[in-house]
């Protein structure tokens, strides 16, 4: 049975548009993959430790006897997150833009993946060619000609990361204006 492993990085849940964004995207694989299952990871309720990145990379430094119970818990959070992308047939990642870069959540999510030596830059490409879709959001207007264009770090870091970095086969669904009546 087909899985879809979707991430969600907006701090709100009611009136999300990264969120309503995603469900779409989701929608259509469920109709593509009927009896697929979706797993959940919400970065912002079951949130990341903001030290879990300092500690897996640090734990990598030391020999394992000498390593604290927080690296420890640490190295075995980033094999999960990247277990859990691993073993998932296609990628779905809602995030948002905030502050002009990629939210805090998603970063520390992937901060933390890469800590594990199999997505390390230079390790073989684990995830390779697997569906992904980024789904992200901006209030404003960033496109070419508008006053802001070019202020929007946060999609083309994804992309580097997500695409050039580890490999995946990904597609890029943006929505701009969504705070346009406010």
């Amino acid at each position: 049975m087909p899985t879809l492993l979707r991430l969600d990085a907006s701090i709100r849940t009611e009136g999300s548009r990264s969120r309503a964004l995603a469900d779409l995207v989701e929608a259509e694989w469920l109709a593509g993959h009927p009896g697929g299952t979706v797993r959940r990871r919400d970065l912002v309720a079951d949130a990341i430790p903001a030290d879990a990145w300092r500690l897996a990379v640090t734990a990598g430094w030391t020999p394992e006897e000498q390593r604290s119970d927080e690296q420890r818990a640490a190295v075995s959070l980033s094999a999960r997150l990247v277990d859990e992308m691993a073993e998932a047939d296609a990628i779905l990642v809602a995030a948002p833009l905030y502050n002009f870069g990629p939210s805090l959540h998603v970063k520390t999510w992937m901060d933390t993946a890469i800590a594990d030596p199999r997505l390390a830059p230079g390790a073989e490409p684990l995830l390779a060619g697997k569906p992904t879709v980024l789904t992200t959001v901006r209030g404003g207007g960033y496109a070419e000609g508008t006053p802001r264009h070019g202020w929007d770090h946060s999609t083309p870091f994804l992309r580097r990361i997500l695409g050039d970095v580890w490999g995946l086969d990904l597609a890029v669904v943006e929505e701009e204006l969504t705070l346009a009546e406010v």
